[in-house]
């Protein structure tokens, strides 16, 4: 052993690096050790070709947690932004998107979205205060649990009968159902379906995908930022915060295997052979890679073991990165339009059909595709008069049929780039360099298991209560002085910090590891 610390931080993505300013804040002597060369995790800014940057995975900022900001002390503006969101139509009557208003729809839409958006965000201001605190165990007798439940009880009957019952009626269901019987615009319906799913493995006639719509909205309320710099910039003031509070960040520093000694955690050891000694190891990796890899199988019962394995994460979102050397042409957009978010989803029955061929291991032929163009509000990501395409590009599934060989991932980039070209007709001649990340690529970049953003699908059997399996709902993995702090624990992904704020809260309640 080399040095010896109080607690032990696998990954510098942003929730371990939010955990381990919380620990230090506290007192507490912190190590965190990240495998790639900068903090962050999937939420970094790095260059894709010469003079191009990009939000290499997560490229909006719209989760991140309140409760977060103010135990860090984030300054009130940061990175806050309300982007527009700007449902793409191919002859230019688009629909633009923004809080409780919607423009480019019918008088009666417009009405039903303000009614649709004051309920959505009130549910999703109950989840959030859920969301932002460790979940109860169930079956148990211990008070603590037994008082966050029932409060959790009084919380929803709050609501008052008729919402109540609304409240319930609406957890379990698909977005289709609801968007459907709410709204007649086709793009309205596409824009909110695709925000249901963004980032998983289900389509818009999935069970509980208005569950995953409030979870979106349970941030910001799905106010969306760019922010200055990139993601990246999130992350190093997260990094800069924890520094400052006396953790110690070490990049390039990939850990090998978490040490076990009599049934508890004794310490870490890199790939370098370098060993760090903590009764307490703090895994930012997702559960799969925690538990199957760093540990090891053989140090938790058969069954926990099975739990994990079979826990659904399997990425279906692909990223595509495009240096251009100038803003294509959208009809019915203004330049000022390329500072907002654009997606194409012209209605909800697309959305489905594009998720449908990925139950069967193939990519979408008529993919869905959030974009942005960072660098019209940030120049300092491509050279002068340039600029940088961003976009989330959905299905793409993990597994591939044939799998992802250089041929497949080449015709799934032309597929979605003439997809946008049905609406920027000049954006193939626009392009000098391009990039596209497959799940594959991010499993590989940023060590998520399947490449899934959530580190563990977001359903009903995967949430709250039980995520990521029954046995490690609370941060504590079942061996001694081992916890999650990432987006596979509760309450799931995106930049939100809550996962790891809830994680470091839940350690410093128990005390020192024994």
């Amino acid at each position: 052993m080399t040095d010896k610390y109080d607690a032990i931080i696998v990954g510098a993505g942003h929730n371990g690096l939010v955990c381990s300013a919380l620990l230090a804040k506290a007192g507490r002597k912190v190590l965190v050790l990240e495998a790639n060369e900068q903090v962050g995790g999937a939420a970094v800014t790095r260059e894709f070709a010469d003079g191009y940057s990009v939000s290499a995975c997560a490229h909006l900022l719209y989760q991140l947690q309140p409760a977060v900001r103010k135990d860090l002390g984030l300054k009130p503006d940061f990175a806050t932004e309300d982007m527009t969101t700007i449902a793409l139509a191919t002859d230019g009557k688009h629909v633009r998107i923004s809080a409780e208003v919607v423009d480019g729809v019918s008088d009666a839409d417009a009405d039903q979205f303000r009614r649709f958006q004051k309920r959505m965000t009130r549910f999703s201001d109950l989840l959030r205060t859920y969301l932002n605190k460790p979940p109860p165990r169930l079956g148990t007798m211990n008070r603590n649990d037994l008082a966050i439940l029932a409060q959790l009880g009084f919380d929803i009957r709050r609501l008052g009968r008729t919402e109540m019952q609304e409240f319930l009626r609406l957890i379990g269901m698909n977005i289709h159902d609801e968007v459907d019987e709410r709204f007649d615009s086709g793009l309205l319906k596409g824009a909110i379906s695709l925000d249901a799913v963004l980032g998983t493995h289900l389509g818009p006639r999935s069970p509980n995908t208005i569950m995953t719509y409030l979870y979106r909205l349970a941030g910001e309320h799905g106010r969306t930022a760019v922010p200055k710099g990139g993601m990246g910039s999130v992350s190093e003031e997260l990094a800069h915060v924890a520094r400052s509070a006396g953790a110690t960040i070490r990049t390039s520093m990939p850990v090998k295997r978490i040490m076990v000694r009599n049934g508890r955690v004794v310490g870490v050891e890199t790939d370098r052979g370098e060993q760090f000694e903590s009764l307490m190891i703090i895994s930012n990796a997702d559960p799969k890679r925690t538990v199957m890899d760093l540990l090891g199988a053989r140090y938790v019962e058969t069954g926990f073991a099975q739990r994990i394995k079979h826990l659904r994460a399997r990425g279906n979102s692909a990223k595509l990165h495009l240096a251009l050397d100038g803003l294509p042409a959208i009809e019915g957009l203004s330049k000022k339009d390329f500072a907002e978010r654009l997606v194409i989803a012209p209605d909800e029955h697309y959305v489905e059909g594009a998720f449908n061929p990925a139950k069967y291991g193939e990519s979408s032929p008529e993919p869905v595709v959030e974009m942005t163009f960072p660098s019209f509000r940030d120049t300092s990501l491509a050279p002068t008069g340039k600029h940088v395409m961003s976009a989330v590009v959905q299905y793409a599934p993990y597994e591939l049929k044939g799998g992802w060989s250089t041929d497949a991932q080449q015709a799934f980039k032309q597929t979605v780039i003439k997809t946008i070209a049905n609406y920027a007709p000049d954006i193939e001649e626009r392009i000098t360099a391009s990039e596209l990340l497959t799940p594959a690529d991010i499993e590989r970049e940023f060590h998520i298991t399947g490449g899934h953003w959530h580190h563990g699908e977001l359903t009903l059997d995967q949430f709250l209560f039980v995520r990521p399996v029954s046995g490690a709902a609370q941060y504590s993995l079942p061996i001694d002085g081992l916890y999650l702090c990432g987006a596979g624990a509760h309450p799931g992904g995106g930049v939100s910090g809550a996962a790891g704020r809830n994680a470091a809260r839940a350690i410093l309640k128990r005390g020192r590891a024994a």
